[in-house]
């Protein structure tokens, strides 16, 4: 089945859930990234010209858009590879700071670059490494790191993990 099927299958949304209480809910962000590999297990680190910081391929999700596709489009968007995105490995809970909202950071098994030709989207990474955790950690945010290192974990062990800010719960 497809979305709009399973949309019709599911009927009619309940009344509490039309526009004018709808629209007063809360809302959150979600993000989709890849954990992507070399045949060295180091992960593809790209440096975003939009912060200081070290970021894994992905993105925010759009309006009506799964973290799953987002990853994948944001994926192609940012280093140029159609690439198939595998199982869950970390949904991490992100709490609110500064401007931005909370957030659901979801994390997907992007799979081991053999030969890897990347086409860099210039306006958004300005380069790429491969490196270790531990050599790319003092350039990302702590809680990215301990995102990371679960997301490694669910790779060696075959279950995702939920965590709240980079802990597992």
């Amino acid at each position: 089945m497809n979305r709009q099927d399973d949309l019709i299958a599911d009927g009619e949304p309940e009344k509490e859930f039309h526009a004018g209480i709808a629209a007063r809910m809360p809302r959150k962000t979600a993000a989709g990234g890849a954990l992507i590999r070399d045949p060295a297990g180091r992960i593809l680190f790209l440096e975003p010209t939009y912060k200081p910081t070290l970021d894994i391929p992905g993105g925010i999700v759009e309006y009506d858009e799964s973290p799953y596709d987002a990853c994948r489009r944001e994926v192609q968007e940012e280093i140029g590879l159609d690439l198939p995105i595998g199982r869950l490995l970390v949904v991490d809970w992100v709490p609110a700071q500064g401007p931005w909202s909370d957030a659901l950071a979801f994390i997907f098994d992007g799979g081991v670059l053999d030969s890897p030709t990347l086409t860099l989207d210039p306006t958004e990474a300005r380069a790429h490494h491969f490196l270790t955790l531990d050599e790319a950690a003092s350039r990302l945010r702590p809680s990215m790191t301990r995102r990371l290192t679960l997301a490694q974990h669910s790779l060696t062990t075959g279950h995702p993990t939920y965590a709240d800010f980079g802990r597992p719960r």
